[in-house]
């Protein structure tokens, strides 16, 4: 097995963070592990806004966020537990994670469809 790599703080740009979130898909987990309390194993991203990632595809995902410097991964046994490295990034980027999640929040707000509502007439009727 592969020890894994993490990049040093100073080695994280900016231009590898904006790269990695990028994919809609690699947005979503981040997003979801900087809202998390805890670590997060690989296997809860496996449905991802009504989407099934194959396993195989997720690999690659984590990969590419550990490899931008944007989580952490610790092996233990079989599984792997991620968490983000949000205090140490706000540190070198003040700002720059906040925002970028904010902006990735309102996007999904606005991807879902509003609910349907009945017309003013058809309403009058049914009450």
């Amino acid at each position: 097995m592969r020890p894994l790599t993490h990049p040093s703080i100073d080695d994280i740009t900016v231009e590898g963070i904006l790269h990695a979130l990028s994919d809609p898909v690699r947005a979503a987990i981040y997003a979801q592990l900087a809202c998390a309390e805890s670590a997060n194993t690989c296997s809860a991203f496996l449905q991802i806004d009504d989407r099934s990632i194959p396993k195989s595809t997720l690999s690659q995902h984590f990969r590419a966020l550990r490899e931008a410097g944007l989580i952490r991964s610790e092996r233990r046994g079989v599984e792997m537990f991620n968490s983000t490295r949000c205090a140490e990034i706000q540190e070198r980027f003040p700002g720059l994670l906040p925002a970028i999640l904010q902006a990735h929040t309102l996007q999904q707000a606005a991807r879902k469809p509003a609910a349907k509502r009945k017309p003013a007439a058809a309403q009058a009727k049914v009450g």
